[in-house]
């Protein structure tokens, strides 16, 4: 099912709109894009209509960019819950996230609810407080399901963890409500079906692992293999016939080069980022990323 995109703004909401310093993401995300957002900017076009976002994660990009009109998107159910939530009610969100304590027995009895059959009776503020809460305590700041698609990260044991951010919360609703952000829960590819020439797409897809056991695919069930990313490429091709600015995050393996390797269509640019969110410690630190575009002109 493809998203309806945001209808044209009156005078009035566009004159309502203003960039916001205080808004951020509300939540800690693997593969978070805070530490790369220098260099992203640099290939922000300076003109465009829509902005799509079909992996939305925790949305460090949009926050930064604060499109006028925008679609955003992600597989996963919980994390597009809680945007739902924040843009409709963010004041009952934090009353719920004020309830929760950080306390181990306290913490794994919340998460075990996704194993209970009384969690199809969690109402959606529940819902997304729960996850924020989790985000906010598990350990490193992951969120990884097993495969039955249940939270399985454990107890981080911190002393004043900042579980109710009611600054932040209230920025990204007012954002998302005065820039009329629509919200999906979609595949990738449907995500981006309403996308017209002049719209800007941002693809931040799972990674292209560096190595065999690299790979971080507990974020939803459907793990994002080679495959997922050719299915990604063909995509890409798509918009750009459609006159589209895309623009695309992955790791610097010769895979995706070799993917996105047609110069007379796409550039890529390698740049140095920083992981702070890791299982292992030994997979934190600087790595190699790649970004590429579709040849559209930076300056325009």
């Amino acid at each position: 099912m493809s998203v309806q995109t945001p209808g044209k703004k009156t005078a009035h909401q566009r004159q309502q709109f203003r960039r916001n310093d205080l808004l951020q993401p509300f939540l800690k995300w693997a593969g978070g894009k805070r530490q790369l957002l220098p260099e992203i900017r640099k290939y922000v076009p300076k003109r465009y209509k829509l902005y799509f976002e079909p992996f939305i994660g925790a949305a460090a990009v949009l926050f930064d960019i604060q499109p006028h009109s925008a679609v955003i998107n992600d597989a996963n159910a919980e994390l597009i819950n809680c945007y739902r939530v924040i843009k409709q009610d963010p004041e009952g969100l934090i009353t719920h996230l004020s309830q929760h304590r950080n306390e181990k027995k306290y913490f794994y009895h919340l998460r075990a609810l996704d194993r209970d059959p009384s969690f199809a009776t969690l109402t959606e503020v529940q819902r997304a407080a729960r996850i924020i809460y989790l985000n906010k305590t598990c350990y490193n700041g992951l969120f990884r399901v097993n495969s039955q698609g249940q939270f399985n990260v454990p107890f981080g044991n911190y002393a004043n963890p900042n579980i109710v951010d009611e600054v932040v919360i209230r920025a990204v609703s007012r954002y998302l409500n005065e820039a009329n952000v629509e919200v999906s829960n979609d595949d990738f590819a449907a995500a981006v079906d309403g996308a017209r020439r002049g719209d800007f797409v941002y693809f931040d897809p799972p990674y292209d692992p560096l190595s065999d056991t690299s790979s971080f695919t507990g974020y939803n069930l459907n793990s994002f293999d080679k495959n997922e990313q050719r299915r990604l490429k063909v995509v890409c091709d798509d918009l750009t016939r459609r006159g589209c600015k895309v623009l695309l995050s992955n790791s610097a393996t010769d895979f995706i080069r070799e993917l996105y390797g047609d110069a007379s269509r796409y550039t890529i640019v390698e740049v140095e980022a920083s992981r702070n969110i890791n299982s292992v410690s030994t997979g934190r630190g600087k790595i190699s990323e790649l970004l590429i575009f579709n040849n559209y002109d930076v300056k325009e």
